[in-house]
């Protein structure tokens, strides 16, 4: 199958830094090469799935070389750096084996379109990267795909035995030194002279991918009590991300750059999917008989009990919102029931009470999952017949939605983190990269210009966000290698160019 990049409609070159007016406005094509006050020969990352170069909701080869440090280490070689290694995958693929068995699935990829829509599914192969296949020797990146900051400071994280009970990592597994060393131990062993490290991600981003079914951990300090989903306590973060620097500042590395954490809801996988997406048109003759058995007695009876507002009547000429179910609603099960009983029976009515107890309509503060497209208006298995299709007559369950009161959690999470890694970068006078704001700025209606070109945060099209709308594409990745670029130069007087962001993938298309 022929496979062609995304043209430059939706992603451009950065073809040169002189005379441009552009969001990396460090300009220092014209200068010399050098290194400044920082010692780039030995150069280590540490950090979870961004700083792998996973994407496409995998780790392939290509992405790997495409990583930002992997493009930050070919910059750095320009002015004395040395060699980059990094803990290869055995395929373009992806995915992995724990002896015969497939425990990561393999890359998405788009195999055709309907409607304009993208089809997008796994490559139909079996992984052949073996969890089991140890790689040795001196590794650069210590990236390690769906590490928490408290993971990176956890012994036994690579112990091969732990990957079936999640005790382990299986990525980290692989170029793990010891079953008892931590990711930190393998990178002081490397020696650095200079350092990355871009942590903390995962600590909020899983909750967020899960619809909020984890836990706002408030206070709880202890990570080993800690479900795969839940939030970390801002005080583990700063506690893991001070431990890592302290650690390295006492090995001898003392100069690096530490980047901040994005607001998961600046990526497509919260901002693809709209809040509305049920139009008049989609509802078709459907619309008038919604409201006339469910909306309006919905609406009625929860009217009584002062929760109108939680369901309006479909709207004949503007889109509509979808059905969701929200856990920080009181349930009114039992009232609905009673109220509804003498019109539609008990047995009816019982139903309606389950199903509807913590139901409402999603308003704008609302965000629905990107996974969450294919669910929407699929039959709902085990439901009455007159109610079981998700989103309009059924309510999206939890997991499909990060509702207002759970994007609270993230968001307040996500700042109390970042004011943690601002001021220990400032404590320990290290480089300091915003990619919040980057992320924002990437998300914006004006997106991110370089020499007249936009690239934005906007699902296939905007160009720097893979299949997956968590991970970056290489072109995602080099705006951010840039953006770590730019602080590095202006931190330690180095003058490091920018890389032309054209020369690195984007999305394919079939």
């Amino acid at each position: 199958m022929k496979k062609i990049l995304i043209s430059t409609i939706a992603v451009a070159a950065l073809l040169s830094m002189a005379g441009c007016n552009t969001d990396f406005d460090t300009d220092v094509s014209s200068i010399q090469v050098s290194n400044g006050e920082a010692n780039f020969t030995k150069y280590v990352s540490l950090g979870n799935s961004l700083t792998s170069g996973f994407r496409d909701n995998a780790l392939y080869i290509d992405g790997q070389n495409e990583s930002y440090p992997s493009i930050i280490a070919q910059q750095m070689q320009l002015a004395g750096g040395g060699a980059f290694v990094q803990p290869m995958m055995a395929d373009n693929n992806g995915g992995l084996l724990l002896g015969s068995n497939v425990i990561q699935a393999t890359k998405l990829y788009i195999k055709s379109f309907t409607n304009g829509a993208p089809d997008i599914l796994n490559v139909n192969a079996t992984p052949t990267t073996n969890v089991a296949t140890k790689i040795t020797g001196s590794l650069n990146n210590l990236g390690v795909p769906g590490a928490k900051s408290f993971h990176l400071i956890a012994p036994g994280y690579g112990n091969i035995a732990g990957v079936a009970t999640g005790q382990a990592n299986p990525y980290y597994v692989r170029f793990s030194s010891s079953a008892t060393s931590r990711v930190l131990d393998d990178a002081i062993a490397q020696k650095p002279t200079f350092y990355s490290l871009w942590i903390g991600n995962n600590d909020v981003l899983s909750y967020a991918t899960s619809g909020g079914m984890g836990t706002d951990q408030k206070g709880n300090v202890d990570p080993t009590t800690y479900g795969a989903n839940d939030i970390s306590d801002p005080a583990v973060v700063a506690g893991s991300i001070q431990t890592i620097l302290e650690t390295l500042k006492v090995s001898g590395a003392t100069k690096g750059v530490i980047a901040n954490i994005p607001y998961v809801t600046s990526i497509p996988y919260f901002t693809t999917v709209p809040y509305n997406p049920l139009t008049p048109a989609a509802l078709g003759a459907n619309l008038s008989a919604l409201n006339t058995s469910l909306y309006g007695p919905l609406k009625q009876a929860l009217t009584a009990f002062g929760e109108g507002n939680r369901i309006n009547l479909l709207s004949a000429t503007a889109a509509n919102p979808v059905l969701i179910k929200d856990v920080s609603l009181t349930n009114l099960s039992a009232q609905l029931t009673a109220a509804l009983t003498p019109s539609l029976g008990l047995a009816t009515a019982t139903a309606f009470g389950q199903i509807y107890g913590q139901a409402r309509q999603s308003t704008a503060g609302d965000y629905i999952l990107l996974t969450s497209k294919s669910v929407i208006g699929s039959t709902v298995p085990g439901a009455p017949s007159t109610i079981n299709v998700y989103g309009i007559s059924y309510p999206l369950e939890n997991q499909h939605v990060l509702t207002v009161a759970e994007a609270a959690n993230v968001k307040n999470a996500v700042d109390a983190y970042n004011a943690s890694i601002k001021s220990l970068a400032a404590s320990y006078g290290l480089a300091f990269v915003d990619a919040n704001a980057k992320m924002v700025e990437l998300n914006s209606v004006s997106g991110i210009q370089f020499d007249g070109v936009k690239y934005t945060a906007k699902f296939v099209t905007g160009g720097t966000f893979s299949l997956d709308g968590v991970h970056l594409t290489g072109r995602g990745y080099a705006i951010v290698a840039n953006e770590f670029l730019r602080v590095i130069n202006q931190k330690y007087k180095s003058t490091l160019p920018m890389v032309n962001i054209n020369n690195y993938q984007g999305v394919t298309f079939p």
